[in-house]
């Protein structure tokens, strides 16, 4: 038996001489168990220096390669002695056999087995010299079509018997079947690498399947395809056959394994990316019915190959060359944990330099049309678009670098890129791929790497850079490493997740995305938006919440030309979605709102302006519904301006207080007479009567903030006396007004496609939660003259008419202000708003000193000095009763109730106050925490209060919040307990 004959060869050396001495001993165990011929062969390759150098290399680099030479005894002798091109025929011509009879666990167990004498067999002939890298590719992709096939063949066979499909022809079950898988990537370029995932697409003509069952053809399909994968990638005893991926289909998120023709050229034709374009370049059918693989492809020629030159693509693609971290060479390439593929001056640089060219000059230039990517380049060469010196450096980078893969991918059959971490991985790695020493296999490899990355990087020259750190590339399926690193490295905690949820957006999935010109431009602020999110104090909760604005839009190309041309809106968009989650809640769930950044607006309190707006956009309310919608959007459209103000600190939350009041105003106003009217229509009216509408609390004082609620009462008045209504089912009058006033707290607060309007609270009405929704104007007046408590009377000072028949509204603020004015026992109330605050901060205390409703010397106190000061005084000085705190205190100060230097010192404070708590309100959704506060937050915090930094506003908040205790026991807690004690008394 003559062997290989490697004299000559440069053979590489055992990295491991003593697992080499092992191997040899292993291989001579299992030539004793053998027939005597292959005990003679084995001990002849063993002896004879020429095959004892090739398996000592074996043996000596590869424990998978020595573990094939045992477990394929008899046919690694074959490889030892017989040519290995007829070795490869003959692999190739079982797996046909195969494809015209076996189906099931026969043949998946004849695939594994032939993929590992096809595995070693490869490794023998390259490492002997026998078959060029190139060579051994294009075996490797021979050998995957055929085995591909087979396994192709068997699925079909038990579809048919199945009586899913019918087939054309049973000894041949993939032609006519309409079954057509494309290879893709190096499969399909005919370059596979030695331990390569295979990338497919798996496709069916619906026009062409035969079947009684048309309506199961998609999850027969489906079902076939996962019947492929698990033949072809899942691992059993007797190994595997190609780890298979599927994800180059299009929209693999969200379209089943299997894709209609049909349907996958609808989106080829609507939302094909150019990568996609790119990915095109190297498919062919590999399996199936090989005619309509070719059809579809056909079909697919001119979205692949544009006949004009189409500049808005190759600005795309030029902005994703932009976004990759080129250096045009120079740079540094460390070879350590290198990725050769992926990573800086690698295979996929020399892919996609000749890729991007193709794209943009092949619609014009036939010649240039080439799958594999060392005949692309001679091509471009050739049509003139890449300098002869370029192409060929390029090819010599190409091939040297395929080889390092294949190495690397020997010693152990694993799918990896990545160089070896420590020296002596390296060291071994180096001996494997035939050089002397470490240090040679490394200059050769950052020379070759260098030149790949110069040639590269000049691709950039002519284009402008993207402003962004590193690569931020997401195009195809897999994740770019680099793209990874920068994530990582601008702060995202799962880079993995931001890469995922970016590719979706090409997908067009989404309404804005499904334009092309959209997608382009997406790609060139992508930079802007990554960069803007990562200054956030969560960049994947913004992203995602960006996200979710983005799912909402109905268009993207107006919105993000205005980002192109108006960057600072990019970093605007940013700071919502990561500081202020309630304004990105209403942002995803209205993008429109959007629209509203652009009008600032609202720089002083117009009511009239306000009410005029709403009015306008209720003109074109068609019916009832649509005035629900129009006020939610109006008012959300109002808060969401004013809350970008604050944001961006050019409104705080104590200038924010009248406009999301008079908002609420508005509101209110507006649908009142809706209401009332829709409510008439069946039940009548009281003629000269009515319902007036009463704010108190925040709204009362026209201190709302983006949580507050509605605090509100509702009067009647009967008017001429009758006790019936007089539409066509009347109610009686208490039972009417009731009725109306919980179909308007329904319109306030009922959830509609705009969502929730306002909470509204009821519990200051008279007799609170006990009493009736609405109260008659006789019994309101004699409830607060004769019954109401303490706090019921300071609640009152607080209280504001917002709408009803004027004659009603006229009597209603005359009875609160008669009330309010009434002489009071001032020690009693003294003794009540001290025992009322004691309560509240036993039942309540403040959780932190950022607690301002609760904070002693908060805002509690200070409207309690307010409200007890108007109370004691209002008498005799009627002109100090207002609503709003900081007025109150105001006419106390005027009117000589309250020094003036106190008075001033409380209205500074309220302001410091309500400025931290518009901004924290807006912002954070839980108690604020300094400590877990991003930096952005604590910067704003401190700007809206006019701090030179955070640690300056909390110490501006805690004295002026001292203070306002100090006045409080001093006209309060002090005077109070100096009062002789009371057997018992309630609050009243």
């Amino acid at each position: 038996m003559s062997v290989i004959n490697v004299d000559g060869i440069h053979l590489p050396e055992p990295a491991d001489p003593e697992r080499a001495a092992r191997g040899l001993a292993r291989w001579s165990d299992v030539a004793e168990a053998a027939d005597p011929n292959a005990r003679a062969a084995a001990k002849s390759a063993v002896t004879e220096p020429s095959s004892r150098r090739l398996l000592e290399a074996i043996f000596g680099n590869s424990p998978f390669l020595g573990r094939l030479l045992c477990q394929e005894f008899e046919f690694s002798l074959e490889c030892l002695s017989a040519d290995p091109d007829e070795l490869a025929d003959r692999l190739r011509n079982e797996l046909d056999g195969a494809r015209r009879t076996m189906m099931g666990a026969e043949l998946d167990r004849m695939l594994r087995i032939a993929r590992r004498r096809m595995a070693l067999l490869a490794a023998l002939a390259d490492l002997s010299g026998q078959w060029t890298t190139k060579i051994v590719t294009r075996r490797l992709s021979d050998f995957a079509g055929a085995a591909i096939s087979a396994a192709v063949a068997g699925q079909l066979r038990e579809m048919a018997r199945d009586g899913a499909i019918d087939l054309e022809d049973e000894s041949d079950p993939e032609k006519g079947s309409g079954l057509a898988i494309l290879a893709m990537g190096k499969l399909g370029a005919g370059e596979l690498n030695y331990s390569s995932d295979i990338d497919l697409i798996v496709l069916y003509d619906e026009d062409i399947v035969r079947t009684e069952r048309p309506e199961g053809l998609q999850k027969a399909f489906v079902r076939l395809a996962r019947a492929l994968l698990r033949s072809l990638d899942e691992p059993t005893k007797d190994g595997y056959v190609f780890r298979t991926d599927l994800r180059l289909r299009p929209d693999p998120a969200s379209t089943p394994l299997a894709v209609s023709m049909q349907a996958a050229e609808t989106y080829y034709e609507s939302t094909g990316q150019n990568w996609e374009r790119a990915a095109m370049i190297k498919a062919h059918p590999i399996a199936g019915d090989l005619a309509a693989g070719r059809a579809f492809l056909e079909y697919l020629r001119p979205f692949v190959w544009r006949k004009n030159l189409d500049f808005a693509a190759i600005e795309d693609i030029h902005s994703i060359k932009r976004q990759i971290h080129a250096h045009r060479g120079g740079g540094e390439i460390k070879v350590a944990r290198h990725n050769i593929k992926l990573g800086r001056g690698g295979i996929r640089e020399i892919e996609f330099f000749a890729q991007t060219q193709q794209l943009i000059w092949g619609g014009r230039d036939p010649s240039i049309r080439k799958p594999a990517t060392c005949d692309a380049l001679r091509a471009l060469a050739a049509a003139g678009h890449v300098a002869q010196e370029t192409s060929e450096q390029m090819i010599d980078a190409y091939w040297f670098l395929r080889h390092v893969e294949h190495r690397l991918q020997m010693v152990d059959d694993r799918q990896t890129h990545e160089l070896p971490a420590d020296e002596d991985g390296l060291n071994a790695l180096a001996v494997f791929a035939g050089f002397s020493s470490r240090e040679e296999f490394t200059d050769r490899l950052i020379d070759t790497m260098r030149t790949v990355e110069r040639h590269y990087g000049a691709l950039f020259e002519e284009s402008p850079t993207l402003s962004g750190p590193g690569n931020l590339v997401f195009t195809g399926t897999d994740d770019d490493p680099r793209t990874l690193e920068t994530l990582a490295e601008l702060g995202y905690d799962d880079p993995a997740s931001v890469a995922a949820v970016i590719r979706g957006w090409h997908h067009g999935r989404y309404r804005a995305m499904r334009s092309t010109r959209a997608r382009e431009l997406l790609t060139e602020l992508k930079p802007a938006l990554l960069t803007a999110f990562a200054k956030t104090a969560n960049p994947n909760a913004a992203l995602m919440k960006f996200d979710s604005f983005l799912a909402g839009l109905p268009a993207g190309v107006q919105l993000f030309s205005l980002f192109h041309s108006n960057p600072a809106l990019v970093d605007l968009l940013a700071e919502i979605m990561g500081t202020a989650p309630k304004l990105a809640d209403r942002l995803g769930r209205n993008p429109g709102l959007f629209d509203a950044v652009l009008t600032e607006g609202y720089d002083e309190v117009d009511e009239s302006a306000m009410a005029e707006e709403l009015a306008g956009q209720l003109a074109d309310a068609a019916d009832y519904q649509d005035v629900l919608d129009i006020v939610r959007r109006w008012v959300k459209d109002v808060s969401f301006r004013v809350g970008v103000r604050i944001l961006r600190t050019t409104f705080d939350g104590d200038q924010a207080g009248p406009v999301l009041s008079d908002a609420a105003d508005a509101a209110i106003r507006a649908l009142t007479p809706h209401v009332v009217r829709d409510f008439a229509v069946r039940h009548g009216e009281f003629s000269g009567g009515g319902m007036a509408v009463a704010a108190l609390g925040k709204l009362g004082g026209r201190e709302m903030t983006f949580t507050s609620d509605l605090d509100l009462i509702f009067i009647y008045d009967l008017g001429t006396g009758t006790e019936m209504s007089d539409g066509r089912k009347p109610l009686a009058g208490s039972h009417y007004f009731t009725r109306l006033s919980q179909r308007l707290l329904n319109a306030l607060t009922v959830p509609t496609a705009e969502g929730v309007l306002y909470e509204v609270d009821m519990r200051l009405r008279p007799s609170g939660n006990k009493g009736p929704l609405a109260s008659s104007l006789d019994a309101f007046r004699t409830y607060q003259h004769e019954s109401a408590w303490t706090w019921e009377h300071m609640a009152l000072t607080r209280a504001r008419v917002i709408t009803g028949p004027d004659v009603l509204c006229r009597a209603v603020e005359t009875t609160i202000r008669d009330i309010l004015t009434r002489p009071r026992d001032g020690d009693k109330l003294l003794r009540d708003v001290a025992d009322m605050r004691r309560r509240i901060e036993a039942e309540r205390p403040a959780q932190s000193p950022w607690d301002i409703k609760y904070l002693r010397g908060g805002l509690i106190d200070i409207e309690f000095i307010a409200q007890y000061l108007q109370l004691r005084h209002a008498h005799s000085h009627p002109e100090i009763l207002e609503t709003n705190t900081s007025a109150a205190l105001d006419e106390l100060s005027k009117a000589g109730l309250i020094d003036t230097e106190s008075a001033h010192r409380l209205i500074d404070t309220l302001r410091l106050l309500r400025r931290v708590q518009g901004l924290l309100r807006l912002t954070v959704d839980v108690d604020f925490k300094p400590e877990a506060a991003p930096e952005g937050l604590r910067r704003a915090l401190a700007a809206t209060a006019g701090a030179v930094d955070f640690d300056a506003l909390k110490t501006h908040l805690h004295d002026s919040a001292s203070e306002a205790h100090r006045l409080f026991e001093e006209l309060i807690d002090g005077p109070a307990a100096a009062l002789p004690p009371l057997a018992s008394e309630n609050i009243k």
